[in-house]
C-alpha cells in the first residue's frame, strides 16, 4: 500500500493525513500522540475512527497539525483519518458515516462586527 493521504479540518485547526501499513503508530508534528496530546479523552477522540473499524494496530498515521486549540485539533485529525481510511477502503463508509466521523462541523467563531465589542455584544445603552 502507498501512501494515502487526506486533510480534515474544525474551525480554525487542519490537519493534514500521511497512512501508511504499519503497527499503529501516530505521530503529529514529529513528536507521539501520548506527547502531543496527554489528555486520553482527546487520544480517545484521535482513535475513534480506527476503533470503529479495529484497524489500531493496523496503519502507521503521520501528522501535520496546525491552527486552533487542542479540541479542535483533535476532531479535525478524527476526520482526516475518517477520510483516509475511506479512501483505503470504500466499503467502511457507512459505519464512519452512521458513527458521525464523516461529517466537517460547520460551526466556527462569527466575526467581530464594527461598532460592538464583540460578534453579538453592544456597547451599554445610556439613554443620557
Amino acid at each position: 500500500m502507498e501512501k494515502i493521504n487526506a486533510v480534515g479540518r474544525r474551525k480554525a485547526a487542519i490537519a493534514r493525513v500521511y497512512v501508511t501499513e504499519g503497527n499503529g503508530n501516530i505521530t503529529i508534528n514529529k513528536r507521539s500522540l501520548e506527547e502531543y496530546f496527554p489528555n486520553p479523552i482527546l487520544q480517545f477522540i484521535v482513535k475513534q475512527p480506527l476503533n470503529t473499524l479495529e484497524a489500531v494496530e493496523k496503519y502507521d498515521i503521520k501528522v501535520n497539525l496546525n491552527g486552533g486549540g487542542y479540541k479542535g485539533q483533535a476532531e479535525a485529525l478524527r476526520l482526516a483519518i475518517a477520510r483516509a481510511l475511506v479512501k483505503i477502503n470504500p466499503e467502511d463508509k457507512p459505519a464512519l458515516r452512521r458513527e458521525g466521523f464523516m461529517t466537517r462541523d460547520p460551526r466556527a467563531v462569527e466575526r467581530k462586527k464594527p461598532g460592538q465589542p464583540k460578534a453579538r455584544k453592544r456597547f451599554q445603552f445610556s439613554k443620557r
